[in-house]
This record gives structure tokens, sequence and C-alpha cells, in this order.
């Protein structure tokens, strides 16, 4: 077995199995390649890093189903292009796809996981990685070669800021000097270059003085839909936050409802074996004073 093979082997079995079972596997593949002669192999493995909980079920996803890297990237190249282009329909319609399809893969990912409950605090991290990888090609890789070992946060598709108005781009270019004295050039030609030099060095000082002009109508209407895109992704993300709120509660409620109805079976038992045991006792008592009775007889 080549070198490659077995660190890709020894990287599929890692990050496919267990995060509990890591260390121990990582250690014994480690000297397995030691023991093969593949020193450099041997260095590698124990230099892969475990992966948080989360970031193992992200991975079990991308390893069951390759094809979601694809279908992740491909939403986030039309949610970029639609705020590019400021198309609030498209806008709206593509952030209801992309919270439906994070749902959607974060359920499948605890499915392929075995983990069809999960904690809230989990579940979070892996809706937040699935939306990252949404949002950076980086984390994107990562997750198509199923080896992230934390989950990854993204801003998400925020709008770029709004490009610099023209008068400030004229500012900006007009600090290079006008044209410069040549000595030994004639007389008419040096007095002409001065008055352009000082007819330029006026231009850039009444450019500088000039207040900025006001926006047009068209910047205006695109720095409010930018604000407005900007407030409807703030609320979608909080409207997604409180609905994983309002599950993660539901279901803490039921697991509290399910503990109150074992400890009332429980206490139900308990009363029935109290009032038993205390029945018993009273008999025991009757007998025990039955046998003192009939022993007093005997002695007198």
């Amino acid at each position: 077995m080549s070198d490659t093979d077995l660190l890709r082997d020894a990287v599929a079995e890692l990050y496919s199995s267990d995060p509990d079972q890591f260390v121990d596997r990582r250690a014994a593949l480690a000297a397995a390649a030691r023991a093969a002669g593949q020193a450099p192999v041997a260095r590698q493995i124990a230099g892969l890093r475990k992966p948080t909980r989360s970031a193992w079920v992200v991975n079990q996803l991308a390893r069951a189903e390759p094809g979601v890297t694809s279908e992740l990237s491909s939403l986030g190249e039309e949610l970029r292009a639609a705020q590019e282009s400021l198309d609030g329909a498209a806008i709206r319609e593509l952030s209801q796809r992309r919270h439906q399809l994070i749902e959607t893969l974060a359920r499948r990912a605890f499915e392929v996981a075995g983990q069809p409950q999960p904690p809230a605090a989990l579940r979070d991290d892996v809706t937040a990685t699935l939306g990252a990888a949404m949002a950076d090609a980086e984390v994107a890789g990562q997750l198509a070669s199923g080896t992230l070992v934390r989950p990854a946060r993204s801003e998400g598709f925020g709008p770029a800021g709004p490009a610099a108005p023209p008068e400030l781009a004229l500012v900006t270019s007009s600090g290079a000097r006008g044209p410069s004295r040549t000595a030994g050039a004639p007389g008419p030609r040096r007095t002409q270059t001065r008055t352009q030099s000082r007819a330029g060095t006026r231009t850039q000082r009444t450019e500088r003085e000039q207040p900025p002009r006001p926006p047009s109508a068209g910047q205006a209407r695109a720095e409010r839909e930018r604000r407005r895109q900007a407030d409807l992704a703030a609320a979608e993300q909080a409207a997604a936050e409180a609905a994983r709120s309002a599950e993660a509660a539901t279901a803490a409620e039921h697991d509290l409802e399910r503990t109150v109805q074992t400890l009332e079976e429980q206490l139900a038992d308990a009363r029935r074996s109290l009032a038993e045991t205390r029945l018993q006792a009273r008999r025991a008592r009757n007998r025990q004073r039955q046998t003192s009775q009939a022993l007093d007889r005997l002695r007198s």
C-alpha cells in the first residue's frame, strides 16, 4: 500500500468513526504506519485533529451524500447573484429555499449520525455549519472532504456596502500634481506651464472645498433596498433562531412530561408497596400479640 493510500484510509476511518474513539484509533493507526516503515505517514496521522461532535455529524452527511456540497454551493451562488442585482423578490424566495434546505440537510445529517433527537446546542452548530458552507468556499471544501474538525459560522449573504459616490472618486484622483517646470525651456512655455499649474491647483482646491453632492435618486433607491434586504436577512435569521428555540423548548417540555409520568407511576407503585407493607406489619403485630398472650396463659 502506498503512502497516499495509507493516509487516505486512515483519514476515512478516523473521520467516519465516533469522536469518542478518535484518539485511540489515531494512536493505533499511527503505530501501525510506523511499524510498516512509513514514519512520515505516521506523523501525518498523529497530527490529525479530533472533530467536535457537531463537525462529525456534518462529516457523516457529506460522506453519505457527496452531492450535498454542490447543492449548498449552487444555492449560494444564486443568492449572491440576487443580492448583487438587488432583486428583492428573488432574495426572499431564495432565502426561504436556503432555510428549508439547511433544515432538511440538518435533519438528514442527524439521521445518518444516528441522533434523531439532538440537543438544541448541537443542532444549532450543525445548521450554522451548513449555512457557512453555503457562503464560504473554504468551509465547503472541508465539508466536501468530510474532514471538518469544528463547527463553522458565517455572517451569511449580507449585501455589499454602497459604492463610493462619484465626487469622492474625483477628489481622490485629483491628488496628482500638474506639469512641473522644466529647466532650460523657453520663457513662454515656462509661463504657460506655471499658469496651467496654478489653474490646476485652484481647481483641486475648489474641488476639495465643495461639499459632497447628495446621492442621486437611483443611489438613494439602491441604498434603501440594501438596508431593507439587510433588515429582511436579520429578521429571517431571528425567526430561524426563534423557531429553533421553540423546537428545543417543546422537546424539553415533552422530556419533562415523560419524566413526570414516570415519577408518578413510580410513586403509585411505592404507595401500593407501602399499603401492602403496612398490612403485613399489622398482621405481624397481631400474631405477636396473640403469641404473647398464649405464652402468658401457659406460664400462669
